[in-house]
């Protein structure tokens, strides 16, 4: 079953466990600086708000209505980060695309699971994903623009603008393997479903932004564990923020601030380390595609506005607190 609250997808899997849930939802927050150079985590502002496509489908385009699923504004050149909660620690299985590109692999959209590379993420040692995985320990930060213009992902590796948006599958661990870890005294009861997120040709895709050091974890588990027989299916649009007032008569957020203007303000930045789990080498694909800065300036259109570098001096960690105990002497 699949509900929008709060501005939180929320998937649940009682067929497989009644802890079998999971949420997810996409977060506003700073778009970093596309210099080259390699920035910490920026925070989250705050969740974009999730629209019933039908609610609104007089004004939207008739792919997203065949579609269906839900939709939520971004400013053009504006950051974004997925956020992915497991209440319960069910584990889950996790496939992100932007415009039917995988996002970890850079490889075109494809139904299932795979580990050769690995396709997927696992909910909840993966808390969040800011981007497309580049290399190891680093992601380029999904920055909207609209389709057309030859920026996105999509465009760049696949030759054409038709999809746009962001796609997500999520399977859940079978019942079996779960209660094998709940009787090792492991973690897990949270899970999810198979979200798929779509635009339309009139919406807007994801390019890659700025690099950011994260990791995306490969699978403690196997993929065997994972549970291919549920699943189920939401596509997710991005509607530019200057028609989104037309569209549903509500205001767009705020603009958010620049990663200088918060840094000036003295703000924080974060970091994400778990030495438990290796982290996935990155994509080759993903790592050869033009930067949104570097797109701009080889069109001849100038640098990119609120692409100032910006200090990090101050930064939080926010891993799993992980502290050994000195044996000392008997």
């Amino acid at each position: 079953m699949l509900v929008l609250q709060n501005d939180k997808l929320q998937f649940s899997f009682p067929e497989v466990h009644p802890d079998a849930t999971c949420g997810i939802h996409f977060q506003r927050t700073l778009r970093i600086p596309d210099d080259s150079r390699s920035y910490p985590l920026p925070p989250g502002l705050g969740p974009f708000p999730l629209f019933h496509v039908d609610d609104y489908a007089a004004g939207l385009p008739a792919a997203w209505t065949e579609h269906g699923g839900v939709f939520f504004p971004m400013y053009q050149a504006e950051a974004m980060w997925i956020r992915f909660d497991a209440w319960s620690d069910y584990p889950c299985a996790v496939k992100v695309a932007a415009g039917k590109i995988d996002a970890v692999t850079g490889a075109p959209w494809s139904p299932g699971l795979s580990d050769s590379p690995q396709n997927y993420m696992v909910v909840p040692d993966q808390p969040w994903m800011d981007g497309f995985c580049v290399q190891k320990g680093l992601i380029r930060q999904f920055v909207a623009m609209p389709l057309g213009e030859g920026f996105t992902a999509e465009e760049q590796i696949a030759g054409h603008a038709e999809h746009g948006g962001l796609q997500l599958i999520v399977y859940p661990m079978r019942r079996q393997h779960y209660e094998a870890l709940l009787a090792r005294r492991s973690v897990p009861q949270n899970c999810p479903i198979v979200c798929e997120y779509s635009l339309g040709s009139e919406g807007m895709g994801l390019a890659p932004g700025g690099l950011m050091r994260q990791e995306i974890y490969g699978d403690k588990h196997g993929l065997d564990v994972w549970d291919m027989n549920h699943a189920s299916r939401c596509f997710v649009h991005i509607v530019n923020s200057a028609r989104f007032e037309a569209i549903t008569g509500q205001k767009p957020p705020t603009l958010p601030p620049t990663a200088r203007d918060y840094t000036d303000a003295g703000l924080p930045w974060f970091e994400y380390y778990a030495p438990t789990l290796e982290a996935l080498s990155g994509s080759p694909t993903l790592a050869g595609l033009d930067s949104l800065a570097a797109a701009i300036i080889k069109k001849g259109l100038g640098p990119l506005h609120g692409n100032e570098p910006a200090s990090t001096s101050k930064v939080i960690n926010c891993g799993p607190k992980v502290k050994t105990v000195r044996e000392g002497t008997f």
